[in-house]
């Protein structure tokens, strides 16, 4: 793999990994590292480019996180975003101070087509603000770039200390053109080439896993989703029949999925593994009976699916690595590093204290959904396992709000495999980021017949989203939504109402729990 590299120094924002995700959209490898990152690391990467990210603080606050001033001399090509712009102007001798009128939300700005950051934006575009403070005064030798009536300095730049700075952020999509603002300073400012590909990931890891793993054993948690299915074959292309595929029914599975993931990968599938299937339903829910605070779940169903593991490669025999279809965004909801956590991942942490596997192998870990996607394609994967619905590792365990039981499981099985049929009738299930149906936890009265009804409700959840670290809700036909709402009402027992959850990423999440 290419050593040319941007890294995304995180100074606390929201939007850090988008910032990763949009540089990787350029074909240039991306990585965000925390703000404590040293010197002497950045001088050893030896970066095309560094991006400061958005933050909460203000600059001047004394407990505001810095970083030291000797970046600036390393002659590394240095964008500034939003706190990151104010912190370069802060520190170089500019004035930052609180904005006379804050500015939030899309916002048009005026920007110098001449600067090589603008070169291909419209003179007037839509930038996405958020901001408190602001660039009073911009430091000697840089020049504005961009400005709004009320922030006179939106972009600045001094370009012969390869110094750029913007108070908007051009990696969310609200920014009309941002990603081309983000493509010219990877291209325009850094000389990138643009050779992260996909073929030379695949192929360099593979390499890497054969190198690393020799002669030993590996164990893999297969989930039968797009992530753990990935690494599965990654594994397999690298060592081949040392690898051992185990695959745990916890019985909180989309319908028919259990045998529909044996079908692939079992021994009449196409790959070199070995492929075992644990039937644990009852265990799962035995340890569930009573339980409703999600975060709880997902924490009991991550250490019960490890113990399963643990269990299986007793029966092996010695095993050095477990194999695990970490994703970037787990890693990064999952509370690693400075970001807040927002839910645990089964596949991320919070392993028990006695695991029987010399080390970990997350080969996926820096990539992000469609990326790993991009990969499965590269690997030979059919397209329909390499689309296939995302789903979380806990299963339907967290789309079922309030306690679990097989009835409720049952239910939300039989919703949602309604639900995603009419959407592929509909044409719509390549165009939707994800979709699926929940069970609330909430009963209501209906009328079915000439009978009175007290039962459950369904809510149906689709976004669109490319790096799921985002998400708006779909507009789906609302004919559809009919259809859907119909054949569940009749078809589903248990249900007497469906409702369409319209809440974006943020403030909720993508899953509903």
């Amino acid at each position: 793999m290419s050593k040319e590299m941007i890294i995304v120094l995180d100074f606390g924002g929201q939007y850090n990994q988008l910032i990763a995700r949009r540089v990787r959209e350029c074909n240039v490898y991306a990585e965000v590292m925390p703000h404590t990152t040293s010197l002497e690391k950045i001088r050893e990467i030896n970066p095309k480019g560094i991006i400061f990210t958005g933050g909460p603080n203000s600059v001047y606050a004394e407990d505001s996180p810095r970083y030291s001033e000797e970046i600036y001399k390393l002659g590394i090509p240095i964008l500034g975003i939003c706190y990151g712009s104010q912190l370069m102007a802060y520190q170089l001798g500019g004035t930052v101070k609180t904005a006379p009128v804050s500015e939030y939300g899309r916002t048009e700005v005026e920007v110098d087509i001449s600067s090589p950051v603008f070169r291909n934006v419209s003179e007037k575009t839509i930038c996405w603000m958020s901001h408190t403070d602001y660039i009073a005064n911009e430091p000697e030798g840089f020049r504005i770039t961009a400005h709004t009536p009320v922030c006179p300095v939106a972009a600045m730049e001094c370009p012969e200390r390869k110094l750029y700075a913007t108070q908007f952020h051009p990696e969310v999509m609200h920014t009309a053109e941002g990603q081309q603002m983000i493509h010219n300073f990877v291209y325009n400012v850094c000389n990138c080439k643009g050779d992260w590909r996909m073929d030379s990931f695949v192929e360099t890891t593979i390499r890497e896993l054969r190198e690393k793993i020799g002669s030993g054993k590996v164990l893999c948690a297969l989930s039968g989703g797009v992530d753990s299915s990935v690494a599965a074959v990654l594994l397999s292309k690298a060592v081949g029949k040392q690898l051992t595929c185990v695959f745990v029914d916890h019985g909180l599975l989309r319908k028919n999925e259990g045998d529909e993931v044996e079908a692939v990968f079992g021994s009449e599938g196409p790959y070199d593994l070995n492929f075992i299937r644990i039937n644990a339903q009852e265990r799962f829910y035995e340890k569930l009976a009573g339980v409703t605070a999600p975060e709880e779940k997902r924490k009991i169903i991550g250490a019960e699916f490890i113990s399963v593991f643990e269990e299986e490669a007793k029966k092996i025999g010695a095993v050095d690595y477990l194999v695990q279809g970490t994703i970037y965004p787990d890693v990064i909801e999952s509370g690693l590093g400075k970001s807040a956590t927002i839910k645990s991942h089964h596949n991320v942490g919070g392993l028990p204290e006695h695991v029987d596997f010399k080390e970990i192998i997350e080969p996926l870990r820096l990539l992000f959904k469609d990326e790993v996607r991009k990969a499965g394609l590269e690997l030979g994967i059919p397209e329909y396992l390499v689309y296939r619905q995302p789903f979380p590792g806990p299963g339907l365990g967290i789309r079922i709000i309030g306690d679990i039981t097989a009835d409720k499981v049952r239910i939300v099985q039989d919703a949602d495999y309604i639900y995603r049929e009419e959407i592929a009738k509909a044409g719509l299930d390549k165009k939707l980021g994800q979709y699926f149906a929940a069970l609330t936890n909430m009963r209501s009265v209906g009328v079915m017949g000439d009978e009175r009804t007290y039962d459950s409700a369904i809510v149906l959840r689709a976004v669109n989203t490319s790096d799921f670290m985002t998400a708006d809700c779909s507009e789906i036909p609302f004919a559809v939504l009919q259809r859907v709402m119909t054949r569940i009402i009749n078809e589903v027992k248990g249900v007497n109402r469906v409702m369409y959850d319209l809440t974006s990423k943020p403030p909720g999440t993508i899953e509903f729990e």
